[in-house]
Formats: C-alpha cells, structure tokens, sequence
C-alpha cells in the first residue's frame, strides 16, 4: 500500500475557497468606497437642514469684506483670499475658475474668481488692489474642499498695495457675526422679492415648513436668480 496519497483541493474544497477569495475581493473596494474622505457638503447633507445664523463659521482675525470675500495678512506680508463660510452655505458645492494669471495686477473690486454649478455661476471680485502671485491650483481638482473648510482652501494669494486703506471698512469678529446675520435675514427677503416677481414658485428644496431657508438654497434655483443674486450681493458691494 502507498502511504502517500495526493489530494487535489479543487475536488474537495476548491468552490468554497474561490467563493471566500472572489468575497474578499469584492469586499475590499466596497469598504474602501464607504471610508473614503466626504468631497462636498452639497452632495451629502440632507435637504431638510436649516439655514441659520448660528451654523456659520467666522474665525476670528480674519477681514470679512461685503463681496463675500475673507482676507488675511500674511507674516510675508501678502494677503491671502478666500470665500466666506455664508456664501458656501446659499451655493452649495462650486466649481472654481480662476480670472487671472500669477503676475497679474488686479485692482479692488475687479472680478478676481469665477464659481460655477450646473451651468449658473458668479464672480467674486478682489477686496484689494495689488498683484496677483499665487492661484491655488489644487481647488480645480478638488473642488469640494473649499466647501468642507472654506478658510483652510483659500483662493489666491495678493500682494496688497494699499492693505489697512482699503480694508478699513471690512468686518471683524463681533462685527462679522452681526454683519453676516443681517447678510443671511437680507438674502430671505431677496429671495422672496427675486421669486415673486420673476412670477417664479419657491422650490421645496429652498424652504422649510415654517418658513426657514434649507441649507444651499440657491443650488436649487435657476440662472436668473443666480444673476440677481451677483448684482444684489456681490456688486458694487465693496
């Protein structure tokens, strides 16, 4: 008698182990998919959330300026630009296109920033004059960054030729959260003003029962509000 005997695993257990490896591997990009970072707010929060006053970020020692528009000056002396935490909240989830070049000299109030969402966009305008000399770049490819840190992902970065001059007028700290109050109060009554008399009906996207604004709200209305809205709140605002 022959004390070896060769057993081929393939006639016994060979369906359960490929059933188990074929799992696995479907397993794994699941699992990946489900703990991979969250890319945008607009996409992801839930349409009933509500807007208020009391979920805005305004981080103290930043210049908050009437376009919506936050700056900083830099250690280096440049001022860095970024797009304020209420201004995210009525969009939603944008696309970011930069107007200028590195080198470029811009003056305060020229359009410096373009940000768009399905065919509708807006223009942030610089809140200093000076020279453009950096565009964060990496805002084109993930441009949901901004919108989960709106003042960690700034736009670009200026060297300011007059900065205590033309941001002597721009809000601080207690100031900001007031302004940014009256800013989001103000934004109800255009939107009921901008709907009735466009002969337009609010979505249910855009209002709570009860009256409150649902977060994003202008991400569910059309280019015509979008174009009121650059003319009422981000021009000749500065």
């Amino acid at each position: 008698m022959n004390p070896f005997v060769y057993t081929d695993i393939f006639d016994t257990k060979g369906i359960e182990y490929i059933v188990v490896i074929l799992f696995l591997l479907l397993l794994i990009p699941f699992w990946s998919m489900l703990n991979r970072p969250l890319k945008s707010r607009a996409g992801l929060k839930e349409a009933t959330a509500a807007l208020t006053a009391g979920i805005l970020q305004i981080p103290q020692g930043l210049f908050f300026s009437r376009n919506h528009t936050w700056s900083r000056l830099e250690p280096s002396g440049l001022a860095r630009i970024g797009m304020d935490d209420l201004l995210l909240h009525l969009t939603g989830g944008v696309e970011v296109g930069f107007l200028h070049n590195e080198g470029t000299q811009v003056r305060k109030g020229d359009a410096l920033i373009r940000i768009m969402q399905d065919g509708k966009e807006l223009s942030l305008t610089s809140p200093v004059t000076g020279e453009v000399t950096r565009v964060n770049e990496s805002l084109e490819e993930d441009p949901g960054a901004i919108v989960e840190d709106p003042y960690g992902s700034w736009l670009c970065m200026i060297r300011p030729e007059n900065w205590q001059g033309e941001t002597a007028d721009c809000y601080l700290a207690g100031r900001a959260s007031s302004w940014m109050k009256d800013e989001l109060t103000r934004f109800k009554d255009f939107l009921s003003g901008a709907l009735s008399g466009n002969d337009l009906r609010v979505p249910s996207v855009v209002m709570q029962e009860g009256g409150e604004l649902t977060d994003f709200p202008l991400a569910g209305l059309e280019k015509e509000v979008w174009d009121l809205f650059q003319e009422k709140f981000l021009e000749n605002n500065t």
